[in-house]
């Protein structure tokens, strides 16, 4: 098939365009869900009970790199409407990024678990009322780095030290994408706390096309002065 008779065939204008976007969309977010689905529904069935922390955390290990192939898919989304194939950009993208995600992920998530038992049990601990805020802040603040980590692993090969440098100084280098990141946390959270993790799975799609969104003037940089 000739160009012109593929493009004829599928079309070029706007509508064409969104056809292909929801496309996308759609395949990465189904492929999304079929990597998270195990720990997934472990995660739905626990408690929300504070002695649960650590077996939550070990239930969103496969989130990390699902997140990872869903950015490298979207970033490499193809503007030809006759080659769509956001299957084999996710996979390539899992299996290229999932090694090296894990080792920021999981770290972020025991710290985070961490956290987060010390708060249900603040009482218990004893200590100055301050040190609740001052966990809180680092919460919020690992959660903004780790979300910079994911793009820049997902998109470029560094190594995880040069990944976490890159990602703590893109906080203040690019204070609106890191304030856009802080609405993703805050309406994640919203989900998380009226509906169940499964909804929140089932609006990744949304996620990581913001996040994404919200990161670009990071990834032009890191182009612009980090790669060859």
């Amino acid at each position: 098939m000739s160009e012109a008779t593929a493009e004829s065939r599928f079309g070029r204008g706007p509508l064409s365009r969104a056809a292909a976007l929801i496309y996308t969309l759609l395949i990465v977010e189904l492929l999304f869900l079929v990597t998270v689905v195990p720990g997934l529904a472990a995660l739905v069935l626990l408690d929300r009970d504070a002695g649960n922390v650590p077996l939550a955390a070990a239930c969103a290990l496969p989130v990390g790199p699902a997140l990872s192939a869903a950015l490298y898919a979207l970033h490499r989304r193809s503007r030809e409407l006759t080659d769509l194939s956001p299957a084999v950009a996710f996979w390539r993208g899992y299996k290229a990024n999932a090694l090296g995600v894990l080792r920021i992920w999981a770290p972020w998530l025991a710290g985070l678990a961490v956290v987060v038992m010390t708060l249900a049990n603040f009482t218990a601990a004893g200590v100055p009322g301050w040190w609740a805020v001052l966990l809180v802040l680092v919460g919020v603040g690992s959660t903004l780095w780790v979300a910079n980590a994911l793009v820049i692993t997902s998109l470029y090969a560094f190594r995880t030290v040069d990944v976490a440098r890159l990602a703590a100084y893109s906080l203040g280098r690019f204070p609106g994408a890191t304030l856009g990141n802080l609405c993703l946390l805050i309406v994640a959270g919203g989900v998380t706390l009226v509906a169940t993790e499964a909804v929140l799975a089932l609006l990744a799609f949304a996620l990581v096309a913001a996040l994404l969104w919200n990161s670009r003037p990071m990834i032009m940089e890191i182009r612009e002065r980090f790669t060859a």
